[in-house]
């Protein structure tokens, strides 16, 4: 073969997992797509006052897990996984955090986050991450949930389309705060934004009530004492 050198480096099993995963959620899912932006300047502001008092710093994935799963209890419809007997209906919110590890790309799954306040979110999410670095997640810890988050806001991204997770229904993707201007009272006003896009199983969710979850989901965002309660 003419041109320039190269080497085979072998693909870990970790990496051969991820490629059969989401191949297969490509060829199986019939995915469309939702875009919502979010005004985040009180979500923003509301995350530096936490965490003067916070006994560790929360981040804004942290808020966003907090949102999603408040979106899920207002819109049950989305709290669901297609399979070939029925619709699987969960009674609790539990959802991957993708994370981007050592070892590779994986998504624990976080439990009932409904239940969970936002520094258990925050606890939660660390643990993983060091389980994740040190190669100790089990296979439990990636199972369940209907909805992954995943989030490259860190990196400048201010936009992405994700595949989603298979069984999982839905995946949402984060995107940086950016400024921007919108119209407050008919005055051209400075504001900060996050891009949010959600991939959806269409044989599971219909636009209906993707719709009105990214509705509710950024009403979370934006009015975010709610998600303190």
């Amino acid at each position: 073969m003419g041109g320039s050198t190269y080497e085979i480096v072998p693909h870990s099993r970790g990496r051969r997992a991820i490629a059969t995963r989401l191949t297969a959620s490509m060829r199986e899912i019939p995915h469309f797509y939702l875009r919502r932006t979010a005004v985040v300047d009180e979500l923003l502001a509301l995350r530096v006052t936490l965490n003067e008092h916070a006994p560790a710093r929360l981040s804004v994935n942290d808020f966003l897990l907090r949102a999603v799963a408040v979106a899920h209890t207002q819109v049950p419809e989305m709290n669901v996984v297609w399979t070939e007997e029925g619709m699987r209906r969960f009674d609790s919110v539990d959802i991957g955090v993708a994370i981007s590890s050592e070892l590779g790309l994986v998504s624990p799954v976080l439990r009932a986050v409904e239940q969970q306040s936002l520094s258990a979110i925050s606890a939660a999410v660390l643990g993983f991450v060091r389980q994740a670095d040190e190669g100790r997640l089990r296979q439990h810890d990636l199972e369940g949930g209907s909805i992954s988050v995943t989030n490259l806001g860190m990196h400048g991204v201010e936009e992405f389309a994700a595949i989603i997770n298979p069984p999982q229904s839905a995946i949402l993707a984060v995107g940086a705060a950016r400024p921007a201007v919108r119209i407050v009272d008919g005055v051209p006003a400075p504001v900060t934004v996050v891009n949010l896009v959600l991939s959806v199983d269409h044989r599971a969710i219909d636009g209906t009530p993707a719709a009105r979850w990214m509705e509710a989901l950024v009403g979370a965002l934006e009015r975010p004492l709610r998600l303190l309660v």
